[in-house]
């Protein structure tokens, strides 16, 4: 995992903020200086966040939780796309649907409609249709795609959510906050951060700034499911050496009874033969 330096981040535009008079105050520890009417990001803390951040998402990633990437805007959406479907995360990228969380169920099912549509072109039933009944289920199938395709995955809530923009996707944090669901930010001056677990201080406008920090995270998520994927073929390999141990190696406990019987002299009659020669030996 590489944490992006001091000058990857200068270079990326990371340290832009928004105009002094739209500032959040609360974002004041992250705010290096004014220069222009426009306040600078302190990239020292913005590094640190990052790799806190990144730390996280890899034990997450390893423990095999899912983590779901919001972001709407326009100079994110690609960024968010690739780097998901990279590491196999669900996204959202379009409209953030009302009550995708909080009401979770109702999304399943929408979802789940998809995937019957899909069953009725594969079974012939869909050729069964009129043309108007062809168009209109089409119609919806490719709304349905376009908003929650890249979430069909997702069959139970994520373990954490990662936002482009906290101020624009209020409602997406917000319904995180309702149900205790942890939530990593890239946070810009005009935003407030203290509905955010993990804030990372950064240019939430630029593509390149929300470019440099997807990688970061992004990797180090990949090579906590790279260190899944070790463990679980260790501890496939271990059950199967101890299921193939050699019978040899376990010691088998004989019984006195298992043996032949021409084996067996029984101690009651091998006493009094013995005391008959001892007798002998002594008279002579």
């Amino acid at each position: 995992m590489a944490t992006p330096t001091f000058d990857q981040l200068v270079e990326a535009g990371c340290h832009f903020g928004h105009l002094k008079r739209k500032w959040n105050p609360a974002m004041a520890p992250y705010i290096f200086m004014e220069r222009n009417g426009i306040h600078i990001i302190d990239l020292y803390k913005t590094a640190a966040k990052i790799e806190e951040a990144s730390n996280a998402l890899r034990q997450m990633a390893k423990s095999g939780k899912k983590v779901l990437f919001v972001a709407t805007k326009k100079q994110a959406k690609e960024a968010i796309s690739d780097k998901a479907k990279a590491i196999g995360m669900p996204f959202v990228i379009e409209r953030w649907p009302g009550g995708m969380l909080t009401n979770f169920p109702t999304i399943r099912k929408a979802v789940k409609k998809m995937t019957t549509i899909d069953k009725m072109t594969k079974d012939g039933t869909f050729d069964n249709l009129s043309k108007r009944e062809k168009l209109q289920i089409t119609r919806q199938r490719a709304k349905l795609e376009k908003n929650l395709g890249s979430i069909a995955d997702l069959n139970c809530l994520p373990s954490a959510l990662f936002v482009v923009d906290v101020m624009k996707e209020h409602i997406a944090v917000a319904e995180a906050k309702r149900l205790g669901i942890p939530v990593f930010g890239i946070v810009d001056t005009n935003s407030n951060p203290e509905d955010i677990d993990f804030v990372i201080p950064a240019n939430d406008d630029a593509s390149k700034s929300i470019e440099v920090i997807l990688d970061a995270v992004c990797s180090a998520m990949a090579e906590g499911l790279e260190e899944r994927k070790v463990e679980k073929l260790d501890a496939a390999e271990k059950d199967q050496e101890n299921e193939e141990a050699p019978a040899a190696n376990k010691r088998r406990r004989v019984r006195r009874n298992d043996l032949p019987k021409n084996d067996q002299q029984p101690v009651a009659q091998a006493a009094p033969e013995a005391a008959e020669e001892t007798k002998a030996e002594a008279a002579e």
